[in-house]
């Protein structure tokens, strides 16, 4: 399998454990999981033909650490950035002082209105370091980064889960705990 085709076929992964599962007919339960076997069936008679040994390979090198194997590698989930209805049973959890959120700078009129809201998803997504809120940015438009007083929110009384692949989630950000709107 090509580099590319690998992507390809992570990306797609993603989708069906994020946001529709029923695409290939497979269901989560209420934590996220997937049996892995009705994931390789589901994918493979959709024809993207996939086998244990790549999927667990794409799961180990995916920079993002997108997905998460049950120890006996029976059960498959995302790790964060769901629209469907699951609970990933994350502890809650005291976030360093400073979190960032990479953005397109077309939404920051609505953002320092507004705040960061989660939408279709279940949590906002923060980052610990600016160059990871860079590079989530980018993916929409020319970047913003916001700096996030992370520290202040969690005394006032917000929660803070860190994801299995170290992904900071909240459900909102109000506009007065973002300090910075650099481009």
């Amino acid at each position: 399998m090509t580099p590319k085709h690998l992507v390809k076929i992570s990306k797609f992964i993603s989708r069906v454990l994020r946001h529709a599962p029923e695409d290939i007919g497979i269901t989560l339960d209420k934590n996220g999981w997937a049996s892995t076997q009705d994931l390789i069936n589901g994918m493979t008679n959709k024809g993207k033909k996939i086998d244990l040994d790549t999927l667990k390979f794409i799961v180990k090198v995916d920079e993002k650490q997108r997905y998460k194997f049950n120890e006996d590698f029976s059960q498959i989930r995302a790790s964060q950035g769901h629209s469907v209805d699951i609970d990933l049973a994350l502890a809650p959890a005291q976030p360093p002082d400073i979190l960032y959120h990479g953005t397109a700078t077309r939404f920051l009129a609505d953002i320092k209105k507004d705040g960061l809201i989660s939408k279709k998803r279940h949590h906002v997504h923060l980052s610990k370091d600016k160059e990871t809120a860079e590079n989530v940015g980018a993916r929409h438009g020319l970047v913003a980064v916001l700096t996030i007083n992370a520290m202040q929110m969690f005394a006032d009384g917000y929660e803070f889960f860190m994801s299995d692949n170290g992904v900071w989630l909240t459900e909102s950000v109000p506009p007065r705990y973002i300090w910075q709107f650099t481009r």
